[in-house]
């Protein structure tokens, strides 16, 4: 029996030949400059059967990062490097989704231009941590951002969505989740303001509103997704109502027309029942409900049976994993990653796991 998820689907206009989605990676092997490494080229090739690619998380701006070594979309020489992997990719088969990312107050002094405080919805530093040349480190406290600060922001997600363009991307995605700045403003725990971008959920809404159309301005909506997560606490987020509350944002989002909605149900350490997220899910119904956080083949399988889903991205199997649907198709056993390597380093734990065909001739 064939496996739901090695079905094709219709994302807006683009056909992937299957649902099982590769989910957006940090593995921190960028240039200090942004600029993707060359190497990542084969990485992503190498796992170009998946239905869509969802490239590791890249920040819109210098002062949307967060974390050392991670890639961009701001400049000239970052569109090159994108334009090599996306080349890559698509002369193997593949399909490839961005995903634009702020992480407003999740960074740190040291690896923002000039040593600038990170921008947020608030002036409270989160109890988090970021990656530093230093290794793990305390989060630095933000700036709150002006009412013309936020409007920069739209305008650094619209000068992303017009070079992704230029790179040759298949689809876009805004990172809403996380803990990062557009849930920063999302979420009433952390966001406190009295003017038009706070209060009321409406308001809250407001920037992601303004992300989606000014993404809106290049590409059309059925190449653009949203990326949530509802149910988890990562860095320090909190809201008085998750349920209510992110119910009228995907209600919201669903009148936007995007493509995709893209949900993390579970984190680790954090693992919900379920529940929840199937409650949630009903009030999305434009587009594609891609479900991520945890998910395993039985249970993969099992959501898009009953309807829950309509395909499932898949981290750190894809990561030891590159053939991972001719895995799910033969019935093979799926290789364990080795977590050492997940960030930063060189070629090992990046682009070394073997295909099936490679694994039996070295066996």
């Amino acid at each position: 029996m064939t496996s739901p998820l090695l079905k094709p689907l219709a994302m807006g206009p683009i056909e992937l030949p299957n649902r099982v989605l590769m989910a957006p990676l940090t593995r921190n092997r960028a240039h200090d400059d942004g600029v993707p490494w060359e190497k990542s080229a084969d990485y992503y090739a190498q796992r170009a059967t998946a239905g869509m690619i969802w490239t590791e998380a890249t920040q819109i701006d210098p002062m949307g990062k967060g974390y050392i070594q991670t890639p961009g979309i701001h400049t000239d020489e970052q569109v090159a490097g994108w334009r090599k992997i996306n080349d890559a990719v698509h002369a193997a088969g593949g399909r490839m989704c961005i995903q634009l990312w702020h992480v407003g107050r999740i960074s740190h002094t040291s690896v923002l231009p000039e040593g600038r405080n990170p921008v947020s919805s608030t002036d409270v530093a989160a109890d988090a941590q970021t990656f530093t040349s230093d290794g793990f480190t305390d989060t630095s406290k933000p700036d709150a951002l002006t009412i013309d600060g936020i409007h920069e922001v739209i305008g650094q997600f619209e000068r992303a969505a017009r070079l992704a363009k230029q790179a040759g991307f298949d689809a876009v995605e805004v990172h809403a989740a996380n803990g990062y700045l557009l849930d920063q403003f999302l979420q009433d725990g952390v966001n406190q303001r009295d003017d038009a971008y706070g209060g009321s959920l409406e308001n809250r809404l407001r920037i992601l509103r303004e992300a989606i159309g000014a993404v809106a301005s290049h590409w059309e909506r059925g190449r653009i997704g949203v990326r949530l997560s509802p149910l988890g606490q990562a860095h320090d987020m909190s809201d008085s109502d998750p349920e209510g509350h992110f119910a009228q944002i995907y209600s919201a989002l669903s009148d936007e027309q995007i493509a995709f909605l893209h949900v993390v149900e579970n984190f680790p350490g954090n693992e919900s029942d379920g529940k929840l997220a199937q409650t949630l899910r009903k009030n999305f119904s434009s587009g594609l409900y891609i479900a991520n956080g945890g998910y395993d083949q039985d249970r993969a399988e099992d959501a898009i049976e009953n309807g829950h889903a309509d395909a499932v991205t898949f981290g750190r199997p894809f990561i030891s994993n590159p053939d991972l649907p001719e895995r799910i198709r033969q019935g093979a056993d799926w290789a364990e990653a080795d977590q050492d390597t997940f960030y930063g380093g060189d070629e090992a734990g990046y682009t070394d796991y073997p295909k099936l065909d490679d694994a039996a001739a070295a066996a």
